[in-house]
């Protein structure tokens, strides 16, 4: 076995979930991330954890959904219970085929992400971390070889995550005393958040591996103005491109894609929820060096911003505030290395690709 997948087995135990030995761990994985699973099975019993794996089968989902009657989907509540008694789950994605279910109707999608909320709503209750295996097929969707794609994964994957918190601190912390974000891009972006009262999120590879962020929240009828977004949207196999989305009061007002409209459509009629905002980031992995057609990979990319459709970051809504509440949250990703600037309450913090502000005084 690649001693890489190792490695990233360890981080995934070690620092993302941090596991114990009396810690009961979920693993859901495609059968493609088979070895990874087998490196995270040799690291938990190192712990003396009790680890189950859920294996997921994307040929199966696509046999279900497609003779499934959109208004017989409801949670399982056999699930349910099952993550309500679980310590931490470890999310694995890899595809065999990454448009292997391209062909499922739209109303049968959304259906199948309504009935998934409560297992959401108890996954994030635990420690939690979503991550990649490198497979073929997400190879070719980043246009790369099977080897340099692996080389990517595993270099955003290894790197010194104590050392990028530390960075990350003070935009965090400036971040979460600010009152508004103002991100403009080119002559097709310009979006006033409104964050008062908001936390920060200093994403540096807990609940994502990779991680590489920096995010924040925005009152639920906190968003207006226009952004066009210059990386594809993927979901269930299907790619939206050339997105332009407007708001007003917060919510999704008027909106158009240069191609796959009905992979928007879809998203957006998910439910009420799906049309507001519940994520502003900002990527700052360097290790992701270019698009890939992986949200998981291109949204931490450095230099790229991206704003999450649907439910709210719950690490940065306070309890005393309100998020917004959906069955979905979908990154849309804006390019900011060139004409971009991010500024917090007036001041420009951020232009093309670069932070100016830093761990040290301004």
């Amino acid at each position: 076995m690649d001693d890489r997948i190792r490695r990233h087995a360890r981080v995934l135990v070690d620092h993302c979930t941090d596991v114990g030995p009396e810690d009961d761990v979920e693993i859901r994985a495609p059968t493609a991330a088979e070895d990874l699973v087998v490196a995270l099975y040799e690291a938990l019993g190192r712990r003396g954890a009790r680890p189950t794996t859920v294996w997921r089968n994307p040929r199966a989902t696509r046999a279900y959904a497609r003779e499934m009657d959109p208004d017989d989907y409801r949670p399982k509540g056999h699930r349910v219970a099952a993550l309500a008694e679980t310590d931490a789950v470890i999310l694995i994605k890899g595809a065999r085929n990454a448009a292997e279910t391209s062909d499922v109707d739209a109303d049968t999608g959304r259906a199948a992400s309504r009935a998934k909320e409560p297992l959401l709503r108890e996954r994030l209750d635990t420690r939690w971390v979503i991550t990649q295996h490198p497979t073929p097929a997400d190879a070719q969707r980043a246009d790369l070889s099977a080897a340099a794609w692996r080389s990517l994964v595993y270099d955003a994957v290894d790197r010194d995550w104590a050392a990028m918190r530390e960075r990350q601190a003070r935009v965090a912390d400036r971040l979460a005393a600010a009152e508004e974000v103002r991100v403009v891009a080119g002559d097709d972006t310009d979006l006033r958040f409104d964050v008062a009262g908001m936390e920060a999120y200093n994403d540096a590879g807990r609940e994502n591996m990779p991680g590489g962020e920096v995010a924040t929240v925005p009152t639920v009828d906190g968003v207006e103005g226009e952004v066009r977004f210059d990386h594809p949207l993927r979901r269930g196999g299907r790619e939206a491109a050339g997105i332009r989305l407007s708001f007003a009061e917060g919510r999704v007002v008027d909106w158009a894609a240069e191609r796959g409209a009905d992979v928007l459509d879809s998203l957006l009629g998910t439910d009420e929820g799906a049309r507001r905002v519940g994520e502003l980031g900002i990527g700052t992995n360097e290790g992701v060096d270019r698009v890939t057609g992986n949200v998981l990979f291109d949204e931490k990319a450095a230099g790229t911003v991206h704003v999450a459709l649907g439910d709210a970051l719950s690490e940065c809504v306070p309890d005393d505030r309100t998020g917004n509440e959906s069955a979905v949250h979908a990154d849309l990703i804006r390019d900011a290395s060139a004409d971009a600037r991010i500024a917090f309450d007036g001041e420009t913090v951020y232009r093309d690709g670069e932070f100016l502000i830093g761990n040290e005084g301004d």
